[in-house]
């Protein structure tokens, strides 16, 4: 049996538009499903918001998201934070991933060398996903 651990984003009413946005960032294409697809709004004006989504990442991660119906509560703020791992060899995928996650969001730390030895930054990106970024560095 193989257990994965994948994030789930929770938003409001920018499932769709932020999945959207991930699909660019890391390629793919996100699936989405309505609660109006399954018959599962309980609000007319909650049938068209993401139930489910989600997005395929190099066939090995999952993305994973949906809206919360206006009938439940959301927090304002999260502690999740979603974390983007690789080696020197992934520098330039990682960095151009990071290009497009600080577009239109909020640079926690800038992407720079870190102590350990390797790239990190943190940011925040428009949809309100903290995201966390950690390049390896080349080994000695």
């Amino acid at each position: 049996m193989t257990i994965n651990v994948n994030p789930y984003l929770q938003f409001r009413d920018t499932a769709r538009a932020a999945m959207e946005f991930y699909a660019d960032v890391f390629g793919g294409e996100a699936t989405v499903s309505t609660f109006g697809d399954f018959g599962l709004a309980q609000d007319p004006a909650d049938a068209d918001k993401v139930m489910h989504s989600q997005l395929v990442i190099d066939g090995r991660a999952w993305l994973m998201a949906s809206d919360t119906p206006a009938s439940m509560s959301l927090p304002e703020a999260s502690s999740v934070a979603v974390s983007l791992f690789g080696g020197s060899e992934d520098a330039e995928v990682l960095r151009a991933q990071w290009a497009k996650l600080i577009d239109g969001g909020h640079i926690v730390e800038d992407l720079v060398a870190a102590p350990w030895g390797d790239h990190f930054g943190m940011v925040t990106d428009r949809f309100g996903t903290f995201w966390m970024v950690n390049i390896g560095a080349d080994p000695q």
